[in-house]
Protein backbone atom coordinates (compact mmCIF):
# COMPACT_ATOMS: atom_id res chain seq x y z
CA UNK A 1 0.00 0.00 0.00
CA UNK A 2 2.87 2.82 -1.24
CA UNK A 3 0.04 5.09 -1.66
CA UNK A 4 -0.07 5.20 2.42
CA UNK A 5 3.01 4.47 3.20
CA UNK A 6 1.77 0.50 3.32
CA UNK A 7 -0.19 1.70 6.93
CA UNK A 8 -2.19 -0.99 8.47
CA UNK A 9 -6.03 -1.89 7.65
CA UNK A 10 -7.54 -4.79 7.80
CA UNK A 11 -7.17 -6.28 4.53
CA UNK A 12 -3.04 -5.87 5.21
CA UNK A 13 -2.89 -7.25 8.52
CA UNK A 14 -5.43 -10.33 7.38
CA UNK A 15 -2.75 -10.96 4.70
CA UNK A 16 0.22 -11.13 6.68
CA UNK A 17 -1.44 -12.67 9.43
CA UNK A 18 -2.09 -15.71 7.09
CA UNK A 19 1.50 -15.87 5.66
CA UNK A 20 2.88 -15.65 8.70
CA UNK A 21 0.97 -18.81 9.76
CA UNK A 22 0.95 -20.66 6.86
CA UNK A 23 4.28 -19.54 4.68
CA UNK A 24 3.21 -22.55 2.25
CA UNK A 25 6.87 -24.19 2.93
CA UNK A 26 9.05 -21.29 2.54
CA UNK A 27 12.11 -21.23 4.79
CA UNK A 28 12.18 -17.38 5.01
CA UNK A 29 10.45 -14.22 4.35
CA UNK A 30 11.52 -11.11 3.68
CA UNK A 31 9.58 -7.86 4.15
CA UNK A 32 9.76 -4.68 2.26
CA UNK A 33 8.29 -1.85 2.15
CA UNK A 34 6.57 -0.77 -1.57
CA UNK A 35 7.49 3.09 -2.16
CA UNK A 36 9.01 5.16 0.71
CA UNK A 37 8.80 3.98 3.42
CA UNK A 38 8.35 0.19 5.31
CA UNK A 39 5.47 1.04 7.63
CA UNK A 40 3.89 4.26 8.99
CA UNK A 41 1.89 2.54 11.24
CA UNK A 42 -2.28 2.15 11.69
CA UNK A 43 -4.02 3.54 8.86
CA UNK A 44 -5.91 7.10 9.72
CA UNK A 45 -9.40 5.88 7.95
CA UNK A 46 -9.27 2.62 9.61
CA UNK A 47 -8.04 4.26 13.07
CA UNK A 48 -11.31 6.34 12.02
CA UNK A 49 -13.69 3.36 11.57
CA UNK A 50 -12.68 2.05 14.72
CA UNK A 51 -13.24 5.20 16.89
CA UNK A 52 -17.32 4.48 15.91
CA UNK A 53 -16.71 0.61 16.51
CA UNK A 54 -18.63 -0.99 20.43
CA UNK A 55 -16.06 -2.00 22.62
CA UNK A 56 -16.20 -5.94 21.77
CA UNK A 57 -15.67 -5.42 18.23
CA UNK A 58 -12.96 -2.76 19.14
CA UNK A 59 -11.47 -5.42 20.88
CA UNK A 60 -11.89 -8.29 18.30
CA UNK A 61 -10.20 -5.44 15.96
CA UNK A 62 -7.05 -5.06 18.00
CA UNK A 63 -6.76 -9.30 18.47
CA UNK A 64 -6.40 -9.15 14.74
CA UNK A 65 -3.19 -7.00 14.98
CA UNK A 66 -2.06 -8.91 17.80
CA UNK A 67 -2.26 -12.38 16.35
CA UNK A 68 -0.41 -11.18 13.45
CA UNK A 69 2.56 -10.25 15.18
CA UNK A 70 2.47 -13.37 17.45
CA UNK A 71 2.39 -15.32 14.11
CA UNK A 72 5.08 -13.51 12.95
CA UNK A 73 7.07 -14.20 15.73
CA UNK A 74 6.18 -18.03 15.46
CA UNK A 75 6.28 -18.41 12.08
CA UNK A 76 8.07 -21.24 10.86
CA UNK A 77 10.21 -19.35 8.48
CA UNK A 78 12.42 -16.82 9.23
CA UNK A 79 11.09 -13.32 8.93
CA UNK A 80 13.45 -10.75 7.95
CA UNK A 81 12.36 -7.47 7.55
CA UNK A 82 14.29 -4.74 5.16
CA UNK A 83 13.43 -1.26 6.56
CA UNK A 84 13.58 1.52 5.13
CA UNK A 85 12.02 5.26 5.45
CA UNK A 86 9.68 5.17 8.02
CA UNK A 87 8.90 2.33 10.46
CA UNK A 88 5.88 4.12 13.20
CA UNK A 89 3.73 2.45 15.68
CA UNK A 90 2.41 -0.52 14.52
CA UNK A 91 5.27 -0.48 11.78
CA UNK A 92 8.13 -0.42 14.23
CA UNK A 93 6.02 -3.41 16.32
CA UNK A 94 6.64 -5.21 12.96
CA UNK A 95 10.00 -4.90 13.33
CA UNK A 96 10.24 -5.97 16.36
CA UNK A 97 8.25 -9.24 15.85
CA UNK A 98 10.45 -10.31 12.96
CA UNK A 99 13.48 -12.63 13.88
CA UNK A 100 16.32 -10.22 11.83
CA UNK A 101 15.67 -6.62 11.20
CA UNK A 102 17.94 -4.46 8.58
CA UNK A 103 17.78 -1.08 8.83
CA UNK A 104 19.20 1.53 6.04
CA UNK A 105 20.55 4.87 7.27
CA UNK A 106 18.15 7.72 7.21
CA UNK A 107 15.26 4.95 9.11
CA UNK A 108 12.88 6.73 11.27
CA UNK A 109 11.03 5.04 14.06
CA UNK A 110 8.71 5.57 16.96
CA UNK A 111 5.89 4.54 18.85
CA UNK A 112 3.52 6.99 17.94
CA UNK A 113 0.64 6.01 19.70
CA UNK A 114 0.36 8.93 22.45
CA UNK A 115 0.73 11.47 20.03
CA UNK A 116 -2.64 10.09 18.63
CA UNK A 117 -3.97 9.52 22.44
CA UNK A 118 -3.61 6.20 21.89
CA UNK A 119 -1.24 3.66 23.76
CA UNK A 120 1.50 0.48 22.48
CA UNK A 121 -0.60 -2.11 23.90
CA UNK A 122 -0.85 -4.48 21.31
CA UNK A 123 2.54 -3.98 19.88
CA UNK A 124 3.89 -4.33 23.42
CA UNK A 125 4.52 -7.41 23.74
CA UNK A 126 6.94 -7.80 20.90
CA UNK A 127 8.67 -4.40 21.22
CA UNK A 128 9.33 -5.07 25.42
CA UNK A 129 10.72 -8.37 24.46
CA UNK A 130 13.34 -6.62 21.91
CA UNK A 131 14.24 -3.49 23.75
CA UNK A 132 13.28 -3.92 27.25
CA UNK A 133 11.67 -2.39 29.79
CA UNK A 134 14.04 0.78 30.06
CA UNK A 135 13.67 1.84 26.54
CA UNK A 136 10.01 0.74 26.10
CA UNK A 137 9.03 2.93 28.98
CA UNK A 138 11.22 6.17 27.68
CA UNK A 139 9.96 5.40 23.72
CA UNK A 140 6.52 4.86 24.52
CA UNK A 141 5.73 7.69 26.83
CA UNK A 142 7.58 10.46 24.64
CA UNK A 143 6.35 8.89 21.32
CA UNK A 144 9.42 10.47 20.35
CA UNK A 145 11.04 9.39 16.45
CA UNK A 146 14.95 8.42 16.56
CA UNK A 147 17.01 6.96 13.97
CA UNK A 148 18.70 3.79 12.59
CA UNK A 149 22.10 4.48 15.04
CA UNK A 150 19.48 4.41 18.21
CA UNK A 151 17.52 1.84 16.93
CA UNK A 152 20.40 -0.82 16.40
CA UNK A 153 21.75 0.48 20.05
CA UNK A 154 18.84 -0.58 21.63
CA UNK A 155 18.42 -4.18 19.97
CA UNK A 156 15.10 -3.06 17.29
CA UNK A 157 16.89 -3.54 14.53
CA UNK A 158 20.19 -6.10 14.53
CA UNK A 159 22.52 -4.93 11.44
CA UNK A 160 22.65 -1.41 10.05
CA UNK A 161 23.60 -0.75 6.12
CA UNK A 162 24.49 2.52 4.44
CA UNK A 163 23.03 2.19 1.30
CA UNK A 164 20.12 -0.39 -0.07
CA UNK A 165 22.35 -2.41 -2.24
CA UNK A 166 24.86 -3.06 1.12
CA UNK A 167 21.20 -3.63 2.77
CA UNK A 168 20.30 -6.82 0.31
CA UNK A 169 23.99 -8.07 0.72
CA UNK A 170 23.47 -8.54 4.48
CA UNK A 171 20.05 -10.08 4.05
CA UNK A 172 21.81 -12.58 1.14
CA UNK A 173 24.39 -13.37 4.09
CA UNK A 174 21.59 -14.25 6.54
CA UNK A 175 19.84 -16.55 4.00
CA UNK A 176 22.90 -18.72 2.82
CA UNK A 177 23.26 -19.38 6.50
CA UNK A 178 19.60 -20.01 7.29
CA UNK A 179 19.15 -22.35 4.29
CA UNK A 180 22.73 -24.31 5.07
CA UNK A 181 20.99 -24.99 8.33
CA UNK A 182 18.10 -27.33 9.48
CA UNK A 183 14.62 -26.21 8.95
CA UNK A 184 13.25 -27.69 12.02
CA UNK A 185 16.30 -27.12 14.29
CA UNK A 186 15.72 -23.41 13.12
CA UNK A 187 12.28 -23.20 13.58
CA UNK A 188 12.73 -24.64 17.24
CA UNK A 189 15.27 -22.81 17.99
CA UNK A 190 13.38 -19.47 17.42
CA UNK A 191 11.01 -21.06 19.66
CA UNK A 192 13.33 -21.62 22.23
CA UNK A 193 14.49 -18.29 22.14
CA UNK A 194 10.40 -16.57 22.76
CA UNK A 195 10.18 -19.17 25.57
CA UNK A 196 13.03 -18.76 27.63
CA UNK A 197 14.17 -19.38 30.49
CA UNK A 198 13.73 -22.76 31.05
CA UNK A 199 14.58 -25.26 34.06
CA UNK A 200 17.07 -27.48 33.83
CA UNK A 201 14.68 -30.38 33.11
CA UNK A 202 13.29 -28.83 30.14
CA UNK A 203 16.26 -27.55 28.56
CA UNK A 204 17.90 -31.38 28.47
CA UNK A 205 14.54 -32.69 27.22
CA UNK A 206 14.65 -30.19 24.46
CA UNK A 207 17.85 -31.53 23.28
CA UNK A 208 16.93 -34.90 23.59
CA UNK A 209 14.00 -34.99 21.48
CA UNK A 210 15.88 -33.25 18.78
CA UNK A 211 18.57 -35.50 19.07
CA UNK A 212 16.47 -38.12 18.14
CA UNK A 213 15.24 -36.72 14.99
CA UNK A 214 16.66 -37.74 11.39
CA UNK A 215 17.39 -34.18 10.46
CA UNK A 216 20.07 -34.38 13.31
CA UNK A 217 21.38 -37.42 12.60
CA UNK A 218 21.47 -36.27 9.29
CA UNK A 219 23.19 -32.80 10.41
CA UNK A 220 26.20 -34.83 12.00
CA UNK A 221 26.23 -37.67 9.78
CA UNK A 222 27.33 -34.91 7.05
CA UNK A 223 29.80 -32.95 9.73
CA UNK A 224 31.32 -36.06 10.26
CA UNK A 225 31.53 -36.83 6.77
CA UNK A 226 32.49 -33.67 5.48
CA UNK A 227 29.62 -32.95 3.15
CA UNK A 228 26.72 -30.86 2.91
CA UNK A 229 24.02 -32.07 4.66
CA UNK A 230 20.93 -32.81 2.95
CA UNK A 231 18.04 -30.88 4.82
CA UNK A 232 14.98 -31.29 3.20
Amino acid sequence: RPEVRNAFNEELIAALSALFADPQGARAIILRGAGASFCAGGDLAWMQRAATYTHSQNKADALNLAHMLDNCSRCPAVVIAKVHGAAFGGGAGLVAAADVAVGIEGCKFAFSEVKLGLIAATISTVVVDKIGRGHARSLFATGEIFGTDKAYDIGLIHDKATTDEEAEEVIQKKLKAILAAGPEAVHKSKLLALGAPFTLEETATKLADIRASEEAKEGIAAFLEKRAPNFN
